[in-house]
């Protein structure tokens, strides 16, 4: 009888685990990637502000972290309408209302940058040369010849949906797995038949949904943090979660959280609640998911993309309005950060050395 962590996405991917890193675009780390994979789960690496030679790099070193399956993250549609006549006193009046939070957090502030075309194209070429494990993407569908050749050489594509219609568009066009995107997820909208604004539904009334509409594995992506969302998630049709915010408080993720004293407590809390937790489990009431301790750090360089000032894009060619408005930032939003004091984010995936695991399961599966 197969295990709750065995499924057809896990088989596809390659992993042990469900758990899918979000890709973090603009916080991402080659460290966190890998961790997250050497573990059993699939780390993602968000990649669709950098050129195509610094995504070359990028892949170079999580290869040389791990030899597990890892996915690279990109946007089919990278800019808008407002895109080449947007300038530097229009980043200022957009970031004056957030300069009183960032002081607050003792953050530097952002820098402007002129706007700099990339092409998706050229980005996803390197992927593809490359030939990364997986190949995820949001705002879109790639070319028909992109998704072609990565069956060719066997790369797993993951698509993003924020709704039903776009899920039936993305398998019809032919990939692997669809995330099923709520609209607490990453405080932007990847829409991309309708606008935005017309996209809106909450994680766990979308999976569902997708679930009954596409014969492809699911994965719930939108305000998940802890062991509770994961359950329900499997319950309601996913076969895998996707989680970002929550990984920012990783060491591996060379993100600068807030070093304040509140985050401290949090974080005090958080490994209080994780022994009381353990004791449970250890007092005859088992858990899906307990143990595991977070693996330190080993003097691993980590390559963090600072966030840039691009405008979210308009997706031209598939019949949809801007698609990167602002998600609603609510609760679920704002309490994934600070969720993982309920338990562990890596005690989701159990207990063991995670090198080991790593190297262990990489010689495994070169077995035939």
């Amino acid at each position: 009888m197969p295990r709750w962590n065995e499924n057809r996405l896990t088989a596809k991917l390659g992993i042990d685990y469900p758990i899918i890193q979000g890709p973090l675009g603009g916080l991402s780390s080659q460290r966190l990637t890998a961790a997250v994979s050497n573990f059993g789960g699939l780390g993602s690496f968000g990649a669709h502000a950098l050129t195509p030679e610094a995504i070359k790099d990028v892949i170079a070193k999580i290869r040389s972290l791990t030899s597990n399956p890892f996915a690279m993250n990109l946007w089919v549609s990278t800019e808008d309408e407002g895109a080449r006549n947007s300038d530097e006193n229009a980043f200022n009046r957009s970031l004056a209302p957030l300069s009183v939070h960032i002081a607050a957090l003792g953050a530097p502030r952002p820098e402007y940058e002129p706007y700099s075309q990339i092409q998706f194209e050229d980005q996803a070429r390197i992927l593809l040369d490359e030939r990364v494990p997986v190949f995820s993407f949001i705002y879109g569908i790639p070319p028909r010849e992109i998704l072609e050749e990565c069956r060719a050489k066997r790369i797993v594509t993951i698509g993003t949906a924020t709704t039903p219609e776009e899920s039936a568009a993305l398998q019809d066009a032919g990939v692997d797995a669809i995330v099923a995107s709520g609209f607490e997820a990453g405080g932007h909208r990847g829409s991309f038949v309708r606008a935005a604004e017309d996209s809106l539904t909450g994680t766990f009334s979308l999976v569902p949904q997708i679930a009954d509409t596409v014969n492809l594995p699911v994965i719930a992506a939108g305000g998940i943090a802890d062991a509770r969302g994961v359950v329900a998630a499997l319950v309601l049709g996913a076969e895998a979660v996707q989680m970002g915010t929550v990984f920012l408080a990783c060491e591996e993720s060379g993100a600068n959280p807030p070093s304040s004293p509140s985050l401290a407590r949090e974080k005090s809390r958080a490994h209080r609640a994780d022994k009381g937790l353990h004791r449970e489990t250890r007092a005859g009431n088992p858990q899906p998911f307990t143990g595991g301790v977070e693996p330190g750090g080993d003097g691993d360089t980590t390559l963090s993309v600072a966030a840039k000032t691009r405008p979210k894009p308009r997706d031209p060619g598939r019949g949809g309005g801007q698609i990167g408005s602002p998600a609603p930032m609510g609760w679920a939003k704002r309490q994934s950060f600070y969720l993982h004091r309920r338990i562990g984010f890596l005690d989701l995936l159990g207990r063991g050395d995670f090198r080991n695991r790593g190297a262990r399961n990489s010689v495994e599966r070169s077995r035939p």
